[in-house]
């Protein structure tokens, strides 16, 4: 006789869990190593996760899955969509496919080369010596290429890797997405270049202590909303949120005392990843209705905290006296209104994770771009730097002076996450659609965030979003919670409702 429909999705679950438990120690592996291990210890490192990588491998192709997936794909549990139940037997399906077609030597090599890719990478950046680094992007591109011909694709090799991160979503739409937006970015940054007023950016660059930095940060970022009873800060080279477990929530920033936004922006976007991961339903830890969605509605909650709250005049009602006492040196004779206009100057940079919000698309495509000739074999690893280059050029108007503050600025490329960065954009997107709904159905957020009033946005976020964990895709859930497929129609109102006052343009 066969085992009934919940006995079988029981036993899919509790094998999913403990699958999850694992990938969870590898975490905690991947978060020390970037936080804590000495460097000497980066190849046992890559032996330790390899070999969990490889365990977890295993449990996700285990053919017992499959027998699972398939009587449960035509049974009743599966019957609505959106269920809890259907979206696990759902998901866990699209993933089971998806693993079983990646050999396990790829899956063990990929790991060995992102430990190492990472530690090279730092080393690389800390000396301004993109040779060092080279050969690892050779490398990864090779083995990523490799992983888009195992999984399959329709010719673009670019759909297999972005649905690592952006579940059905393609490269075509992405390039349209971006591209529409690019159309009326480009125009509007050129506006405020050609606008005679610019912000008191000193007041940016004065001395700020690093430790008061650091609980100035915790400091909002508890206002907010993150739990630091589950969660911490941490430094690193590169910011990152990374999610251990069901209580346990790791974000990090990095600080510079003489440009405080560095640290406090980055807190910021971090702790928002770090509620999202905390507004999950802990009960389904592990599982599809605990997860999250995609990156890029991820990349929303992040950049919406950091942006359409941190960067508003009304969050610097309620915090700028905070802001004041805590660095008299740098803001006692300060105003508001300047600091507002400095945080939200517009120009372009060379950095990403420090560049406006206006020109930060224009990072993204440039990005994008790359990683598509990369993946395609257009473009040499060796040859990249220079391509990088003459991109900031076309795009921004501005050149790196060095490798650190070009090419060798972020670190996706050395832990294989091609198709990562489209997702930065789709956060920006998804964010202003998200908030201007919140807004709407709150009944106004600016007077909410000038009283420190930030758990109504929150909470919204966390029944609307975070709570319905992988139950939607992230075209179902825009639909659902706004009403309207994803645009970049809200983010252009949200830049031209803040900036168009701000360098008084006509």
């Amino acid at each position: 006789m066969a085992e009934s429909d919940q006995t079988v999705f029981d036993a899919l679950c509790d094998h999913t869990r403990q699958t999850a438990t694992l990938a969870s120690i590898e975490s905690v592996l991947g978060w020390d190593e970037r936080t804590q291990m000495p460097s000497a210890n980066a190849e046992y490192r890559a032996e330790q996760m390899t070999l969990l990588s490889g365990m977890i491998h295993q449990r996700n192709t285990d053919p017992r899955v499959g027998d699972w997936l398939a009587q449960l794909a035509e049974s009743p549990l599966a019957a609505e969509p959106h269920s809890d139940t259907a979206a696990t037997i759902r998901v866990l399906q699209r993933k089971f496919e998806k693993q079983k077609k990646l050999p396990q030597a790829l899956v063990e090599e990929l790991t060995r080369t992102a430990v190492m890719g990472q530690q090279t990478w730092q080393a690389a950046r800390e000396k301004d010596d993109y040779a060092q680094f080279c050969p690892i992007v050779e490398k990864m591109f090779e083995l990523k290429r490799q992983q888009a011909d195992a999984l399959g694709h329709d010719g673009c090799r670019y759909d297999a890797l972005l649905d690592d991160f952006e579940p059905e979503e393609s490269t075509e739409n992405v390039d349209r997405v971006l591209r529409s937006l690019r159309e009326e970015l480009v125009p509007l940054v050129a506006a405020i270049a050609e606008s005679s007023r610019r912000p008191p950016l000193e007041l940016l660059k004065r001395r700020y202590p690093i430790e008061t930095q650091q609980s100035f940060g915790r400091e909002v970022a508890t206002q907010i909303g993150f739990d630091f009873a589950r969660g911490r800060l941490d430094e690193s080279a590169h910011p990152f949120c990374n999610g251990l477990g069901p209580h346990d929530t790791r974000i990090t920033t990095r600080y510079d005392e003489h440009f405080m936004p560095s640290a406090l922006f980055g807190t910021m976007h971090e702790a928002g990843h770090g509620i999202y991961d905390q507004g999950l339903r802990t009960e389904w830890y592990g599982l599809p209705p605990g997860s999250y969605i995609s990156l890029g509605i991820h990349e929303s909650q992040s950049r919406m905290w950091e942006n359409q709250v941190g960067r508003s005049e009304a969050f610097w009602r309620h915090f700028f006296p905070h802001a004041q006492r805590a660095f008299p040196e740098a803001l006692a004779d300060a105003a508001r209104d300047e600091f507002y206009f400095a945080i939200n100057n517009v120009e372009p940079s060379l950095i990403r994770v420090e560049a406006d919000e206006a020109t930060y698309n224009l990072h993204i495509l440039i990005r994008f771009e790359l990683e598509l000739a990369l993946i395609e074999g257009e473009l040499k690893p060796a040859d990249a730097p220079a391509a990088w280059n003459e991109k900031y050029r076309e795009y921004l108007g501005i050149e790196p002076k060095n490798d650190a503050e070009g090419i060798l600025q972020d670190i996706h490329w050395s832990f294989g996450a091609v198709g990562y960065f489209p997702t930065y954009s789709l956060g920006n997107l998804y964010a202003a659609q998200f908030f201007e709904k919140a807004d709407e159905q709150l009944g106004g957020l600016a007077d909410q965030f000038a009283r420190g009033e930030f758990a109504p946005l929150r909470q919204w976020l966390q029944a609307q979003i975070h709570e319905r964990g992988e139950c939607y895709t992230a075209a179902e859930l825009v639909r659902e919670v706004t009403g309207d497929d994803l645009s970049h129609d809200a983010l252009m109102r949200h830049l031209r409702g803040k900036l168009v006052p701000l360098y008084d343009l006509s």
